[in-house]
């Protein structure tokens, strides 16, 4: 039989590549790491593992296993955290990534709430960007992903073994210096994409940037890109101080204090869709459900 304590002890060294770096991620001995290894090869009948002077190197089986894990103890996880919360037991545990514009306008009005409402549950919080923030959930490392995703973009991730909620449309808005020909004579708050062909530009994340080049390339033209920086704070202050133009998704615009910029709304329209993404079996859990319906409702207002 195998035991889920087995399993994570196997995902661990999988991840790690090591018993000793494995044993001080889950915070136990290395001699227990390896007995637990030995017992889960016992279990199953067959090596796992294949010790290759320091390094470990996972067999056939061993992949198949690792591959399997992460649902089984996703699937556990959520068993626990339900009969917990139905029994009165305890309060429950959500581990939330999200984007950076995500993490300072959405997740803090939705978390006061959450707390408000129930004081027992924590929340932890880490930042990552789609796709790196849907990979830790499907490796089981968080438990929602906040993520977006361009309307039209080719390559679009695939979410369908996912639990997909919506919570928001942001649309992207041209940042342009307050003193720029443009921002003054766009009377219309409005600006076609093509009238900036000729300006440096300023870059935001690198899925961002990506978006840039496409929705530039559609309106014939290649973007100079002079400046480029995943803090959105440091595009907005390169921008008012006149050393290029930019686009940005309007949340991102929202979490700062922009001065010397004039925000244009841009043609044609661009957006993305936000939404928070969790396993089918988490879903379930009460205390991500909770969080799941926060984060909607604070979208909606």
């Amino acid at each position: 039989m195998i035991e889920a304590r087995h399993l994570r002890v196997l995902r661990a060294v999988a991840t790690t590549g090591s018993f000793s770096a494995a044993a001080r991620e889950l915070g136990c001995t290395q001699p227990a790491v390896s007995q637990q290894m030995k017992a889960l090869e016992g279990s199953v009948g067959t090596p796992l593992l294949v010790r290759t002077g320091r390094e470990m190197r996972l067999t056939q089986a061993g992949e198949a296993l690792v591959r399997h894990a992460t649902g089984i103890l996703a699937g556990l996880t959520a068993a626990e955290e339900e009969v917990a919360a139905i029994a009165g037991l305890r309060a429950g545990r959500v581990r939330l990534v999200s984007f950076p514009s995500g993490s300072s306008t959405l997740v803090p009005t939705a978390l006061a709430a959450l707390r408000a409402a129930h004081p027992g549950t924590r929340v932890s919080l880490e930042e990552a960007e789609p796709p790196r923030s849907v990979e830790l959930l499907r490796d089981g490392d968080c438990d929602i992903a906040l993520a977006f995703r361009y309307e039209g973009a080719a390559g679009a991730e695939e979410w369908d073994d996912l639990v997909v909620r919506p919570l928001l449309t942001d649309r992207l808005v041209a940042l342009l210096p307050e003193r720029h020909p443009l921002a003054r004579t766009a009377s219309s708050g409005s600006l076609a994409i093509g009238a900036l062909a000729d300006e440096p530009w300023i870059a935001g994340c690198p899925r961002c940037r990506g978006q840039l080049v496409e929705v530039c390339r559609s309106a014939g033209f290649a973007p100079r890109i002079d400046f480029a920086t995943d803090d959105y704070p440091a595009v907005v202050g390169l921008v008012g101080a006149g050393l290029g133009v930019a686009v940005l998704p309007q949340l991102a615009v929202e979490s700062v204090r922009p001065r010397g910029v004039r925000m244009l709304t841009l043609e044609p329209s661009v957006r993305r869709e936000i939404v928070a993404l969790t396993l089918p079996d988490l879903a379930q859990v009460p205390a991500v459900a909770a969080t799941l319906e926060q984060l909607a409702r604070t979208a909606r207002r």
